[in-house]
């Protein structure tokens, strides 16, 4: 009995001079019986060692915090200070609107309606149409801008699915159109319509038959965001017998590939070509030059300033559409200034519905006003 009081002594004296709890598991206890916490591992608001029960979340730089005595704000913060911690399993419980580990991006609006996908800020693009392009600078693709604040991978959001928009994508686009009564500036000239120059710089080699002709094709954006791709598109700027020229034939098939393209998104449109070329002797041989292909858009459906024409010029083989074989150009695509310009402005406006009628945005139909008709309102019915 002695001797077993004893031992039970020194394991009570045993106990209360080690570490509380052990550290749970997850630390090693000092010579001063306080725990040395392993990595992500503590207790309480302010993460002191403790037992070393509980999980630490995760930090990122805080969405709104105190300055320091230097005045610098976004200081790292578990959660970053948008969400709290679950410290049984290490994981932030996110407010509503931040999501992703410690909370450290914005959810975008209603997950962009299911139409949509959702974007950092330093990945949203710039411009839409000529107009927005050439205010900033000579490249016409759409852009993004380097971001280095401290918001960049943390703020996002919404790019719309072709035939939406709004912040949500939740509302279907109707059709634009230019306004019927729109004055122009000087009533004497014609009207204008908006001409597309796409250049291409290419080393042509002259077919030994009509089957392996090179090929390309041209990509069109609608003002309802949707992207169509014509058929291939033959790149023969000579006659196969003689080698003349056959500008006309090749303007032909530019102009045939755009009407053809689904849903009558380009109405009407007039080609023109010009180039210098340079001269082959025999079949296979090679001819070098620049061609100048210049698009008028003229339909209804393409009135006003339009997205830039994208050559399609890459090989496109098995399992890719349209199938292309490809064209040896310097510059490949109409993203560069070297291969596109707008070589003259249309006299008509672009505006929703017209602007002679109202946008239901359920079904992406225009409700024209009394005396007004047409897909995007700009038929006028009568004129009293």
């Amino acid at each position: 009995m002695i001797f077993a009081a004893a031992l039970a002594s020194i394991f009570i004296a045993s106990v209360n001079a080690g570490c509380d709890n052990y550290c749970s598991g997850h630390g090693n206890c000092q010579t001063d019986d306080v725990c040395a916490c392993y990595d992500n591992w503590g207790m309480g608001l302010a993460h002191d060692s403790g037992d070393c029960s509980q999980r630490i979340c995760p930090y990122e730089l805080a969405w709104v915090d105190n300055p320091d005595k230097t005045g610098s704000f976004h200081k790292y913060a578990e959660c970053s200070g948008r969400g709290i911690c679950d410290t049984s399993s290490g994981e932030c419980l996110c407010f509503d609107g931040y999501e992703g580990k410690a909370c450290s991006r914005m959810s975008c609006p209603n997950d962009c309606s299911g139409h949509g996908t959702c974007e950092y800020i330093e990945d949203l693009p710039y411009g839409a149409v000529w107009e927005d392009y050439s205010a900033v600078e000579s490249s016409v693709s759409p852009k993004t801008f380097w971001y280095h604040y401290w918001d960049n991978r943390k703020i996002r959001g919404c790019v719309c699915d072709a035939q939406y928009g709004d912040v949500d994508c939740s509302k279907r686009l109707c059709p634009y159109g230019n306004d019927v009564l729109d004055v122009r500036d000087n009533l004497l000239i014609s009207t204008k319509y908006q001409t597309q120059n796409l250049k291409f710089i290419f080393n042509y080699y002259l077919p030994t038959s009509q089957s392996n002709q090179p090929t390309f094709a041209l990509k069109f954006k609608s003002k309802l965001n949707e992207t169509y791709t014509t058929t291939p598109i033959v790149f023969s700027v000579t006659d196969h017998y003689s080698y003349l020229r056959d500008l006309r034939g090749f303007s032909n098939k530019v102009q045939l590939a755009l009407l053809n393209l689904p849903n009558k998104v380009i109405d009407g449109v007039t080609v023109a070509s010009n180039g210098v070329f340079g001269s082959a002797t025999n079949f296979g041989g090679v001819i070098n030059g620049e061609l100048y292909v210049n698009v008028t858009f003229t339909g209804n459906a393409v009135q006003g300033p339009q997205h830039p024409l994208v050559i399609v010029a890459y090989e496109c083989g098995d399992g890719c559409q349209p199938k292309i074989t490809g064209l040896d150009l310097q510059t490949r695509s109409a993203f560069a200034q070297s291969n596109y310009t707008e070589v003259q402005k249309a006299d008509y406006n672009s505006y929703e519905c017209g602007r002679r009628g109202k946008c239901d945005y359920k079904t992406g139909l225009c409700q024209c006003f009394s005396g007004y008709t047409g897909e995007n309102c700009n038929t006028l019915e009568s004129l009293v």
